[in-house]
């Protein structure tokens, strides 16, 4: 798990630009605190930042191999869970191995396969070859997303990255935000490609993006495709659980301490527990950490989304599978600590968080790398089998529009109501995300005697996975890379996803309940207390000392009325909030939209963009 950059430019030798590559390597440190490492050749400047997980000693990078007809150098964020395979393949087909790493292992596969290396791939990761023998550079994302990457085009050439902060570190490319970005921002949509910076781009999930003189090319080489589902219910939960623990497996492979995320919810019970299982014989115990608020437990109040507190069931979770747990503690006043908050932006390159849960997440990790290098976490298996409540609400089910914004809107309000009504208007935020729906359900191939009730929940699982999800991956990518922590996602192995996508909704949810198909796969390894629980989210604090910290630091804003952030935001408004009682500002709308209020004003400090309103 690194940090890549680069700078192709055709047109002129990049050996002279060594100090911007320098720059922009460096905006990656926090991703890789192990080593680092630049190569320039001619038109080609390579920047790594390596966390050493497999093969400590041997897979720094870039890495490269010398051929007759040019080098070939290698830039790779992520893991290869099955490189032990394809190292044993590469090898009978005459290649030889300097390293026990996955990174050499691509690199062979490229040489061996060109492009087509990806679709042999399991894991997570984003790479680019600079093939000296054709001049031609090769960018490769994961079919899911787990890993971000960002590319900028040049009239002669391309900048790519990690992380927008690499690319925006190199003088051709401007800090500007444009109309399309603000919406993207504003509206939770995930735009495939849309990068929010104007100019920049992501490497679609699973794609495969060329450039050479001639210019930039895209092929899409892994898609999500209908196909016919024919197992009954016991095979389908047989083969569920065949998957989980042959993922399990994979992803344990590390030569650092290793972790699981624990919850108390089903996803994370359910890999903490395969985990265990797995480790047990070899005299191994799981390592689990939770996230707790002071007092919470004690002094939870039930709503809508969340009917129990979590620690409980995270208890009942370690004492049954033994694990050596944590609880991770946090107090209101280091959820609102505006430096806390600064990580976090730094963390995203965009003020799209989600308040204390941001923080919250952040903090975690944190205190979880202080005894871990990699961890396991239950991310995505909501997507996977169908777990949020818009999966089982009417109202979100019969929209034509993203289900997940239909939920929101019900318990969050909606926080682009904090922007000027000018902008608001010039925004046009529900036609952009009318037009973005209408796009992202086109060409959702729906089975021959299909019902309309099995094609519209095809069509929601779809929208899941393919366009929210992609927004938590990359939360959580860029909150624990921010501290150089290795974050695993079992629950989007790409087998696990395309088989569970084709079941039925009707062997998703067998039982009545979410996500049946993962419930019953690990009921054996799971306490009663989890197997019976009902969906809860990702845990917010309750504190309203939290809600009077953040108006506090929202007055401070205010205070300044000169502040950027008032050329976008309703100061009006604004101060309209925080004027009003306690409660108000307790509820989650009026939180949210002070939230981002600040993260706004933060972000606007900290990168001093050119927003092109106009």
């Amino acid at each position: 798990m690194c940090g890549i950059t680069g700078w192709i430019s055709f047109d002129r030798d990049l050996r002279a630009e060594s100090a911007t590559l320098h720059t922009m390597t460096e905006t990656m440190a926090c991703r890789g605190p192990d080593d680092r490492g630049t190569w320039v050749q001619g038109p080609a400047a390579l920047g790594h930042r390596r966390l050493a997980i497999i093969d400590l000693p041997g897979g720094s990078q870039p890495m490269t191999v010398d051929t007759p007809h040019g080098t070939v150098a290698l830039v790779y964020s992520g893991e290869t869970y099955n490189f032990t395979e394809l190292r044993h393949e590469l090898t009978a087909r005459g290649h030889r191995f300097t390293t026990d790493s996955d990174t050499e292992t691509v690199l062979r596969g490229y040489l061996e396969w060109g492009e087509s290396v990806a679709e042999r791939l399991n894991g997570m990761y984003a790479f680019a070859v600079w093939d000296g023998r054709k001049e031609r550079l090769v960018m490769i994302r994961d079919r899911m997303g787990i890993k971000p990457f960002y590319y900028y085009p040049t009239p002669d050439g391309v900048l790519f990255g990690s992380e927008p902060k690499a690319i925006l570190a190199n003088p051709l490319a401007p800090a500007q935000v444009d109309r399309d970005g603000l919406r993207e921002l504003f509206t939770m949509v995930k735009t495939p490609g849309h990068a929010v910076w104007k100019g920049m781009h992501e490497v679609e999930p699973g794609t495969v993006v060329t450039v050479d003189r001639a210019g930039l090319r895209r092929r899409a080489y892994w898609e999500l495709e209908t196909r016919p589902h024919t197992d009954d219910r016991d095979t389908t939960v047989a083969t569920v659980r065949s998957l989980l623990d042959d993922i399990v497996r994979r992803q344990l492979v590390a030569d650092v301490p290793r972790c699981t995320l624990l919850s108390g919810g089903l996803d994370s019970s359910a890999l903490t527990a395969l985990a265990s299982r797995q480790l047990a014989p070899h005299g191994e115990r799981v390592r689990s950490f939770a996230v707790d608020f002071a007092g919470q437990t004690d002094r939870f109040v039930a709503d809508e989304l969340r009917g129990t507190p979590d620690t409980p069931f995270v208890h009942d979770v370690a004492r049954n599978s033994r694990t050596d747990h944590r609880d991770i503690v946090l107090d209101s006043q280091e959820l609102a600590d505006p430096a806390v908050r600064e990580k976090v932006i730094r963390a995203r390159d965009l003020p799209a968080g989600f308040g204390d849960m941001d923080a919250s997440l952040y903090l975690l990790f944190r205190a979880v790398r202080e005894q871990s290098t990699v961890a396991l976490s239950g991310e995505s298996a909501d997507e996977v089998f169908g777990g949020y409540l818009q999966f089982f609400d009417e109202e979100a089910r019969r929209a034509d529009a993203f289900p997940w914004l239909v939920q929101f809107g019900r318990h969050f309000g909606n926080d682009a109501e904090v922007l000027r009504p000018d902008l608001l208007g010039a925004l046009d935020l529900e036609t952009y995300v009318d037009d973005s729906y209408r796009t992202a359900v086109r060409g959702i191939q729906r089975l021959d005697g299909e019902s309309d009730f099995e094609y519209r929940m095809r069509r929601i699982c779809h929208l899941h996975l393919t366009r929210f999800v992609r927004i938590l991956l990359d939360r959580k990518d860029r909150a624990s890379m921010a501290v150089g922590l290795e974050v695993r996602v079992p629950f989007c192995d790409h087998r696990l996803v395309e088989y569970v996508y084709n079941t039925p909704w009707a062997l998703k949810s067998f039982d009545g309940r979410e996500k049946s198909l993962l419930r019953e796969a690990t009921a054996d390894v799971l306490p009663r207390s989890v197997y019976d629980r009902v969906k809860s989210p990702y845990p917010s604090t309750q504190d309203p000392k939290y809600a009077a910290a953040l108006r506090d630091n929202v007055e401070d804003l205010l205070a300044r009325p000169s502040h950027p952030v008032f050329d976008l935001v309703d100061r009006g408004r604004v101060r309209q909030v925080v004027s009003q009682d306690e409660g108000p500002v307790s509820t989650q709308a009026a939180r949210r939209g002070l939230e981002r209020t600040l993260d706004l004003a933060l972000w606007l400090d900290l990168y001093r963009p050119e927003v092109l309103t106009g």
